[in-house]
């Protein structure tokens, strides 16, 4: 898959694998639709940095949450 295009289907499998790794308690408040396909540079970038650490702080874990927040539509 090439996660460098910015296709809907994408922004779904991101936003999934990034939910998987954190173990969000909250999973169903996060949704792919939620996001702003504008901001996918961003979207990817995090998910690239997500997905090779092995492990994350609790203060990671909510700068992550805070910037999905960020990435979300207006």
């Amino acid at each position: 898959m090439d996660l460098t295009q910015n296709k809907p289907e994408h922004v779904e499998y991101m936003v999934e694998k990034i939910k998987e790794k954190l173990r969000m308690m909250n999973i169903g408040a996060i949704k792919s639709d939620h996001f702003d396909h504008n901001m996918y540079e961003e979207l990817f970038e995090l998910y690239e940095m997500v997905m090779k650490k092995p492990t994350f702080s609790p203060s990671e874990m909510e700068a992550i949450a805070a910037e999905l927040g960020s990435l979300k539509k207006a």
